[in-house]
């Protein structure tokens, strides 16, 4: 008899990957260092009151508002240089 392993990490489901997906993706080309893609989609964001990556695959309203703000941070980052 064969015993699979429970998965201890929930499955997203397809909207949820496509979603997921696109976060990082518009991530990576705003913010270009690995680095700092990871920091800003894996850290508690005050102006949306929650971790980025947590609020874009959870909707789609999620993830416009963490697209908007993935904007303002690379505006920030040209400005600052």
């Amino acid at each position: 008899m064969r015993f699979r392993k429970a998965n201890a990490v929930p499955r997203l489901s397809h909207a949820e990957q496509v979603r997921q997906g696109r976060v990082v993706r518009s991530a990576q080309s705003a913010l270009v260092t690995t680095d700092a893609v990871r920091a800003f989609l894996n850290t508690h964001h005050d102006g949306l009151r929650g971790r980025p990556l947590d609020l874009a695959v959870a909707s789609e309203a999620g993830l416009l508002a963490v697209e908007q703000a993935i904007r303002g941070e690379a505006g920030r980052r040209i400005a600052a240089g």
